[in-house]
């Protein structure tokens, strides 16, 4: 059916195609994505357990609210409303002072009979109008019958992506959702992008830049000691945990974890990072911006840091200290070493020398091993050669922030349990941290859920150490998960053999980036196809070909082969094959219908191995 063009939508018309530079990018976003964009904002937060209840209906009342808070006025709103705002909306009731704003700022407009009718639901055209009238429209903006001329804006503004509702159909939380997502990316009447407008920015691709929207949601630093659970506007219980960058259990906290929380997002994080050692050089006594602590060192972050290491404070210059770090690197408190854990174990990556400032402020030079721990931190520590010799790859332990010594292998076999709890007979530490290595140089923080169901046998395990529980606190494997490796596709391979001469020549693509491998000294009778490409960290050590199986579905990370399943690698290739060629793609783009897939795993999973590549060709 054609639509009758009304003046005020061709104005629109004209509006988009002045400004268009100006316009946020319109990119595919998930659900979650938008509720996390929402949540910072503040607009639409979840129940006291996060829960955002989208298949619920959403009243009037509700949505006005809702409106309110994706305004520039939300900060105007009281306590409670001066006066009724309509007969039917009391100045007692919990939504009247977001409707009285509504109506003074011509949001909102109540029936011909006078009242607002705050109970009944929302339909999407009056949900769509008092959005318009947040970009700067007002109904003399439109012609025609009321309503006729606000869906055709919502249409040519692409207020609709993701709304399910029709015209005169309630809105559930979701339509809801979908329609303040979009209205944050669509222009105003005089063609700026409507988040600007509420002082925030955009990327410079144009898209909604939702670290700058978490950042400024984010409240903290708190140090995870004592009664700290108190100081959260929520119940940790209840809460979406993240601990060290990764999804987590509010169980899985640590003490002395640096936390920081948003009410809005209903959202705690956590890092573990810390570094022991002594305090090498404070920049300044005053007001200390920075601290070298082991060689490196870390900018402070929070003010209570920087008093403890100011001349106000307890920490000076050759002491030994457990700096707990924030989701930048830098310090967010410092602790005497008693109070953390004062031993640090991991693997050396490196050796060399290194300036130290000594309590005088005279600068030396030692010799300094680099080390990654089994938290997943790098850190450096001074050491004596005259008695000590260090080499990469050795396991070592730092007690105290000075005393290195090496690490004697201590094996473990037994399979991992399915809730990655236990190893055999022997349990895992709430906290126990999992450190994978691969050669000398190469390590990887791991967490229990990753080894679920995997045999450790033979050399697999380097060491490990229990606390005074008896579990599994520490552990140092070797080459376990092959997540330390890279994986892509081999689209040439050339092997040629003629008595004493040797040739070799293997062209890959891993993750879209090409590179090639040749030696006159080894052939390693490959062909074509997915690969695993092993390296020292720097060059080629190694090309395997990978195993292929038929996939008949995949569930998120979650591949089925027949009567079994296989864990889908979070970093999968994943290629298109036609015309003999391979081309880079995406999981949700296959998996949608129309292509056979292949999955291509490294081993079996019981020995850690999972799908690393999955070819798709079209049906």
């Amino acid at each position: 059916m054609k639509k009758r063009i009304i003046c005020a939508l061709l104005a629109a018309v004209l509006v988009l195609g002045l400004a268009a530079p100006a316009f946020a990018a319109q990119v595919q976003v998930s659900l979650e994505e938008a509720a996390q964009v929402l949540a910072a904002l503040d607009i639409m937060t979840g129940d006291e357990n996060g829960d955002l209840h989208l298949d619920q209906p959403v009243t009037r009342a509700e949505f006005t609210k809702l409106t309110v808070a994706a305004s520039s006025w939300a900060s105007s709103v009281g306590p409670a409303a001066s006066i009724s705002p309509y007969p039917d909306v009391p100045k007692t009731s919990w939504a009247a002072p977001y409707i009285q704003v509504a109506q003074e700022k011509g949001m909102v407009r109540g029936y011909l009979d006078g009242t607002f009718r705050p109970d009944s639901q929302i339909q999407l055209v009056e949900g769509v109008s008092m959005v318009l009238s947040l970009l700067g429209y007002t109904n003399e903006d439109f012609s025609g019958a009321w309503g006729s001329g606000q869906m055709a804006m919502y249409q040519s503004l692409e207020l609709n992506r993701g709304v399910t509702a029709g015209k005169n159909d309630p809105m559930t939380r979701q339509d809801v959702l979908w329609l303040f997502y979009n209205l944050l990316t669509a222009p105003t009447k005089t063609g700026q992008v409507y988040l600007t407008t509420l002082g925030h920015s955009l990327t410079a691709s144009g898209e909604i830049d939702r670290v700058a929207l978490v950042n400024s949601a984010m409240e903290g630093p708190l140090v995870a000691e004592g009664d700290w659970q108190a100081s959260l506007p929520f119940a940790l219980t209840t809460a979406t945990v993240y601990r060290d960058g990764k999804a987590a259990q509010p169980a899985d906290i640590q003490t002395l974890d640096v936390v920081y929380y948003s009410k809005p997002m209903h959202t705690v994080w956590a890092w573990s990072g810390k570094a022991t050692g002594t305090i090498q050089q404070i920049n300044t006594t005053s007001n200390p911006t920075a601290v070298t602590v082991n060689g490196q060192t870390y900018a402070v972050e929070t003010a209570s840091a920087a008093y403890d290491l100011s001349d106000l404070g307890t920490f000076r210059v050759g002491d030994s200290v457990t700096l707990l770090l924030g989701r930048s690197g830098g310090v967010a408190a410092v602790r005497t070493p008693g109070e953390s854990s004062a031993t640090v174990c991991g693997v050396v990556t490196a050796i060399g020398t290194a300036s130290y400032q000594d309590a005088g402020g005279h600068t030396y030079t030692a010799d300094t091993i680099t080390l990654t721990a089994t938290d997943g931190g790098t850190y450096r520590y001074r050491y004596d050669n005259a008695d000590k010799t260090f080499d990469p790859g050795d396991l070592v332990q730092v007690t105290g922030g000075t005393q290195v010594s090496k690490l004697s292998s201590a094996s473990l076999t037994g399979k991992v349990s399915a809730d990655g709890n236990s190893i055999g007979s022997c349990a895992l530490a709430a906290d126990a941290e999992i450190l994978d290595t691969y050669g000398d140089t190469q390590t990887l923080r791991v967490y229990p859920s990753r080894l679920a169901g995997v045999e450790l046998s033979g050399n697999m395990v380097r060491w490990y150490s229990t606390n005074a529980q008896g579990q599994i606190d520490r552990l140092i494997l070797n080459d376990v998960t092959g997540d330390l490796h890279q994986y892509g596709v081999l689209t040439d391979v050339t092997e040629q053999s003629m008595g004493m001469l040797i040739m070799s020549s293997y062209v890959y693509d891993i993750a879209g980036v090409p590179g090639v491998y040749t030696s006159q000294t080894a052939i390693w009778n490959l062909e074509k196809g997915p690969c695993q490409v092993r390296t020292d960290g720097k060059t080629v050590e190694r090309i395997y070909n990978l195993t292929g199986v038929a996939l008949t579905a995949v569930d998120g990370r979650t591949a089925m082969a027949g009567t079994r399943t296989w864990t889908i690698s979070d970093s999968v290739a994943v290629y298109e094959y036609r015309d003999e060629n391979y081309y880079r793609s995406d999981l949700g783009r296959v998996t949608g219908g129309g292509y056979d897939l292949t999955g291509w795993y490294d081993k079996d999973q019981t020995q850690g191995g999972c799908i690393r590549v999955i070819i798709a060709e079209a049906e």
